[in-house]
């Protein structure tokens, strides 16, 4: 039904007061502008209103100000069209930034959408105040319970792991005192280590220092004119300890 809704349908002739007096008489609410709906509580409340109670309306946020939050609930509307079989795709990215022309588009299609429904006739036993408050319970007890879930484990994960501040000073003060007497003898150990890697360092560099100069001293040996005629074979460790000694 919906994918027979073009753009040039009456639909999207529709003004912008004529949608908001729709809105606002079949829902009791008092929206001045059509970026107001963009959150998209308003559009899964219209479809709640044409299919009653196909909507899980506390999934609904109608304080939703961030992008995060209105995105929700468009996810909510998309998943009860999918259910629905309406062949409609919501641009959320466009919605969510609040463009007064993007939303009274969707909101045109969404009022042709519904009229052909019910025949444009307003379903007189939906009272769309106490469905948004029951949502709204619904989704801060919710809320709320999930949070009390949380804390308690929260408290028990506390508690098991001895963290828990207050409940016994004593016992946290000797572990404190124990983690604090581990901590510094790592320390020492750590230190120790790295006392004994510098002393190795200092040692492998005076090597390499006395090697290289023993190398100098040849290479001016062999450069001398006395010897110059005569090949010189210099051992293989020495020239691996000169090529190392380059290098570094």
């Amino acid at each position: 039904m919906a994918s027979n809704i073009g753009m040039m349908d009456s639909a999207y002739f529709v003004g912008r007061n004529e949608i908001l007096t729709w809105i606002n008489n079949r829902l009791q609410l008092n929206l001045s502008r059509i970026e107001e709906a963009a959150s998209g509580a308003v559009q899964c409340q219209m479809i709640d209103m044409t299919y009653p109670g196909a909507v899980p309306m506390h999934k609904v946020n109608f304080d939703a100000k961030s992008e995060y939050d209105m995105i929700q609930n468009y996810k909510v509307l998309q998943e009860v069209f999918n259910k629905l079989k309406i062949d409609k795709h919501i641009e959320v990215n466009r919605l969510v930034k609040g463009r007064p022309l993007d939303n009274l588009e969707f909101l045109q299609w969404l009022k042709r959408y519904c009229d052909s429904v019910n025949g444009g006739i307003m379903n007189e036993n939906y009272d769309p105040v106490e469905r948004r408050l029951k949502g709204g319970k619904e989704r801060n007890l919710k809320g709320s319970l999930k949070s009390s879930k949380s804390l308690q484990a929260n408290n028990l994960h506390n508690l098991a792991s001895g963290d828990a501040a207050g409940i016994n000073k004593n016992t946290v003060s000797k572990q404190g005192k124990t983690g604090v007497a581990a901590a510094s003898s790592e320390v020492r150990a750590l230190s120790k280590e790295i006392t004994d890697l510098k002393l190795s360092v200092d040692l492998l560099e005076k090597e390499r220092d006395f090697y290289f100069a023993k190398l100098r001293d040849i290479e001016i040996l062999c450069q001398s004119t006395k010897v110059e005629n005569h090949p010189v074979r210099v051992p293989v460790k020495l020239q691996s300890l000169h090529l190392h000694a380059l290098l570094v």
